[in-house]
């Protein structure tokens, strides 16, 4: 979220800016603020892991160790109830989905502060993040299965005259899910903050005109304020959606049906 008096377009606050211009001809690999922000969450979590563990953690959890425990614990359940099989082989993934959870979850959590920025509005980071989930999933799935892996191309009982058709569409369908996760996290955290640009430089408008618009623009203020808490809804919410469809495609994977 970016200060309404700052910019102009709802767009502006996804610009990315280079930091650090690195350029092997036509490829750049600049440090951005993208790239910043990235690290500061992974940087932020990993001190907040360790402060919370370094001493075991205490008897009595704290404010920081109840919050790091609740991560825990729900993706710790995401993956008991959406993952079958056995327990050890199941869990084996958890410090992978862990990790993505709790990276998508304070990345969005970090957007929500004023003259930060939300890596997962921009659909190269949310793509790049489902499509590299996307092949590993499919190498568990091949490793588990070998090529039998394939038979979740064609349903069991189909007929044999509508074998191809079914096999293009399962196929299609089994590839869109990277596009489909991408889009769904980057979509849901840009639409949303563009709506609280548009209805905080409405407001600030309304503000700047004085007289008896001192009194109306409390109502887009308000809006403002509680379209601001469900941000922080969506941004939670979106992190868990993300994850549990993780865990869903990665039990297609290892249990064929």
């Amino acid at each position: 979220m970016i200060n309404p008096k700052m910019i102009f377009s709802p767009l502006e606050q996804f610009s990315i800016i280079s930091f650090i211009p690195i350029n092997l001809g036509a490829l750049s690999f600049s440090f951005t603020n993208s790239s910043f922000f990235m690290l500061l969450t992974i940087s932020f979590v990993l001190l907040l892991f360790h402060l919370v563990t370094k001493k075991g953690g205490n008897l009595v959890p704290n404010r920081w160790q109840s919050i790091v425990e609740m991560i825990y614990e729900l993706a710790l359940s995401l993956v008991n109830e959406q993952i079958s099989g056995v327990r050890s082989q199941k869990h084996k993934f958890f410090p992978l989905i862990f990790a993505i959870f709790t990276f998508l979850l304070f990345s969005n959590l970090i957007g929500m502060i004023p003259y930060s920025f939300t890596v997962t509005s921009h659909f190269i980071v949310t793509f790049g993040l489902a499509l590299s989930i996307f092949i590993g999933i499919t190498i568990v799935g091949f490793q588990t299965h070998g090529l039998h892996f394939f038979s979740f191309l064609l349903p069991q009982g189909v007929p044999l005259v509508l074998a191809p058709f079914l096999v293009v569409l399962e196929l299609i369908s089994y590839c869109f899910r990277a596009l489909s996760l991408g889009i769904r996290l980057f979509a849901n955290m840009m639409a949303g903050h563009s709506l609280v640009k548009i209805l905080s430089g409405f407001a600030w408008t309304m503000l700047s005109m004085g007289g008896f618009f001192y009194i109306a623009q409390l109502a887009p203020f308000l809006i403002v304020f509680l379209l601001t808490g469900l941000e922080l809804g969506v941004a939670v919410l979106q992190a868990y959606v993300f994850t549990i469809l993780l865990c869903i495609y990665l039990n297609d994977a290892i249990n064929l049906h």
